[in-house]
Formats: C-alpha cells, sequence, structure tokens
C-alpha cells in the first residue's frame, strides 16, 4: 500500500518544473511498478495476480495523469515500462521461491533419509 501511495504522490503531482525525456525515465517505471510486483507477490498475491494489480495500476496512473498540469500522461512507453518492470519482478520472485523451496525440500530429505 505504502508502494503503490508513493507512486501515486511522485507520477500525479503536477510536473511544471520537470525536465522532460530524461534517459533513465523508463527505468523509475520499471523499477517502481517491479517494487510494486514483488511486495504484492511477498503479500501473498499469485504471480499472475501481482503483475496483473502493478500492470494495471500503472496504466490507471498513466491515465490519471493526462489530467494534471505539466505532465504527458498516457505515453504507451510508460505503460510498458511500467509492465515489464512488474513481470521481471514476479518472475525474479517465482525464480527464487522455487530455488528456496526446492533447497528447504532437499534439506528436510537429507533429515529424514540418512
Amino acid at each position: 500500500m505504502a508502494a503503490a501511495l508513493a507512486i501515486a504522490l511522485g507520477s500525479l503531482a503536477p510536473g511544471d518544473e520537470m525536465p522532460r525525456n530524461l534517459p533513465w525515465d523508463k527505468l523509475n517505471h520499471f523499477l517502481g511498478y517491479g517494487v510494486l510486483a514483488a511486495l504484492s507477490g511477498l503479500a501473498g498475491l499469485r504471480p499472475w495476480s501481482a503483475w496483473l494489480v502493478a500492470s494495471g495500476y500503472g496504466m490507471l496512473v498513466e491515465l490519471a495523469q493526462i489530467a494534471v498540469p505539466g505532465r504527458l500522461g498516457g505515453d504507451p512507453y510508460d505503460m510498458l515500462a511500467n509492465a515489464l518492470g512488474a513481470a521481471m519482478a514476479v518472475l525474479l520472485l517465482a525464480a527464487l521461491r522455487h530455488f528456496f523451496n526446492g533447497a528447504l525440500f532437499a534439506k528436510q530429505n537429507r533429515r529424514n533419509n540418512p
């Protein structure tokens, strides 16, 4: 919830004094929505649901920016960066869960079968 609020506050503030076309703009989108998806996954959402929540929220925020003075909302490349960041996060989270669950399972088998 805090990550979603931080994204909304940063994304929906008037942007009259913001520099345009920063090279790290898409990276910020990628990382911000990746963190949101990862936190959603850690909170118990399944990977697909975490991706859907983060990507959908990114689309809504991007569309809401259209009404904010000084913001160029509705950018499809921002939406793509949001969705890709969320996808990378849930894939990484799923891989880590698989790895650590597999390691724990192997450790339990070694204890039960000396």
